[in-house]
This record gives structure tokens, C-alpha cells and sequence, in this order.
């Protein structure tokens, strides 16, 4: 499998954590190689919307964004060492392929980031 094919793999793994958060979001890119997700709550220090995650095909691998463990950084206490591994930056994991432990776990930080946001009022 070439290095294209396995990040697109990666990519559409990681996109289809965030896609269930649709519904009541901004989709602000949705294409081969990125998938970008906004709350509809404008903050009011820029009048722009707030982040919520994002996954995009870099050249030497996948990031996945999640803005709710920036804002309650708290959401990592749990995370395994593996998963911190992934990360760069505060809000931010890269991949180079599938790996379904991780995702399963970043699919359950993303799910407590959503329930976070929820509660901030960010998203409904």
C-alpha cells in the first residue's frame, strides 16, 4: 500500500469520528483531504465561530484536531500514553496509519470534548 493510500485509510478513519457531530455544527471543509467541523457559537473576542475538530492529510501524516481538550484541558487526564504519544501541541494528534486501539480512544476523548462543549453551551 503506498504512503497516499495509507493515509487516505487514515484519513476517512478519522473523519468518521468527527462526521457524527454534523448535525448542529459548521461543516467548514469536506473534501479528499480535509474535514473541518465549527461550532455555530461565535465567540465574542472575534466574532467568529469556535473550533471543533478537524482531520487533514499532511505530507508526512494525518492530524487530527480537537479543540475541547484545549479548552478543558482536563479531558486528557484519562488519556493513555500511547495516545499522548500521538500528540503535538496541545490539541492535536498525528497518525501515519490505521491504528484502532487509539481511534477507539480518541473517538471516546472526542465524544467527552462534545459532552464538554455541551455543557459550555458551545454546541446544542
Amino acid at each position: 500500500m503506498s504512503k497516499e493510500e495509507q493515509f487516505s485509510e487514515v484519513f476517512q478513519a478519522l473523519r468518521g469520528i468527527l462526521e457524527q457531530y454534523e448535525e448542529g455544527m459548521e461543516v467548514k471543509a469536506d473534501n479528499d483531504e480535509s474535514y473541518y467541523l465549527d461550532t455555530r457559537y461565535t465567540y465574542s473576542a472575534n466574532n467568529k465561530p469556535i473550533f471543533f475538530g478537524a482531520a487533514k492529510i499532511n505530507k508526512n501524516y494525518v492530524s487530527y484536531h480537537l479543540m475541547p481538550v484545549y479548552v478543558c484541558p482536563e479531558l486528557l487526564d484519562s488519556v493513555s500514553s500511547e495516545l499522548r504519544k500521538k500528540m503535538q501541541g496541545k490539541s492535536c494528534f498525528n497518525f501515519k496509519k490505521v491504528e484502532e486501539g487509539l481511534f477507539l480512544e480518541l473517538k471516546e476523548l472526542t465524544v467527552k470534548g462534545a459532552e464538554k462543549f455541551r455543557q459550555k453551551q458551545f454546541i446544542e
